[in-house]
């Protein structure tokens, strides 16, 4: 899919009408996509992200074995989930994870003080093949209860690798000021892989877009790829980023039948291959 936006170093930027005729145009190739089946995917981890909309669907019903049946599509080996609970009162996770456990292998990374919840301000981390290492709640400022999630983990494939999964506010002063706390959190830390992978909730590039905050820690950011609404995506509100050049393969939308339907979201994915990484150690 042609990304919908320019790159963060172009001075020129499509217009809102125009990335939604680029996302109508390019409509017709995601269909032939899905009906030719999946793409082989490439050698390596698969990460992905997903914000699943506290398990309503595009027809405003209430569905988790839907989603889950999404999640088990995508078939990652660790996966982000954002809206994972419910919002106000006490969080309550939704989702049914040890069905999940058993159909996909797909474990939670452990966390403090969830009685009833899934995650952490609605942030899961599944994780089918590697050891998790260390898990840190990061709680992050703003109006919004938003947070974070941090976990070193130790791939099958080789190699460690920390993940960043996080869901940003709707509020731009909000989102400028999580974005400075992952980077706060990670400055000086560059010895391991990280992804920062989720729901960022930023579409708008340019000095004033939080996403330039992340430059700083993660070099220029790959294209973006628009994945809301679920529908006709012309946004691209969730990323998967590296610290380091190469590690990643291009960040794909898993664009299906029943993920369209599943969440206002569709999921996001990349192949992570720590090879070189290893190699040059």
């Amino acid at each position: 899919m042609e990304p919908a936006f320019l790159p963060m170093q172009a001075k020129k930027k499509d217009s809102l009408p125009a990335s939604i005729i680029a996302s109508i145009k390019n409509r017709r190739k995601r269909i032939e996509t899905w009906r030719a089946g999946p793409t082989p995917r490439g050698e390596g981890t698969l990460i992905a992200s997903y914000n699943v909309h506290k398990c309503v669907g595009t027809d405003r019903r209430f569905d988790p074995e839907r989603t889950s049946r999404v999640i088990h599509e995508i078939d990652a080996d660790v996966i982000a989930l954002q809206e994972a609970d419910t919002r106000f009162g006490e969080r309550t996770g939704i989702l049914d994870l040890t069905r999940l456990e058993r159909d996909t292998g797909l474990v939670p990374v452990p966390i403090s003080g969830a009685v009833k919840a899934h995650g952490w301000h609605g942030n899961v981390v599944l994780v089918r093949k590697g050891l998790v290492h260390d898990v840190h709640q990061v709680k992050l400022p703003g109006l919004e209860p938003r947070g974070a999630l941090v976990a070193e983990i130790e791939l099958e494939a080789g190699g460690k690798l920390r993940i960043i999964a996080a869901h940003f506010g709707l509020l731009r002063h909000s989102r400028a000021q999580q974005a400075k706390t992952l980077v706060d959190l990670i400055s000086g830390r560059h010895e391991m892989p990280t992804i920062l992978l989720g729901d960022l909730n930023e579409w708008r590039l340019g000095d004033r877009s939080s996403l330039s905050t992340f430059q700083m820690a993660f070099g220029p950011l790959p294209p973006a790829v628009p994945s809301f609404p679920a529908g006709l995506p012309v946004l691209a509100l969730d990323r998967i980023i590296a610290n380091r050049k190469g590690i990643i393969s291009a960040v794909e939308v898993h664009d299906t039948p029943l993920a369209r339907m599943a969440s206002d979201h569709l999921p996001i994915k990349a192949v992570v291959d720590l090879q070189q990484e290893l190699a040059s150690a």
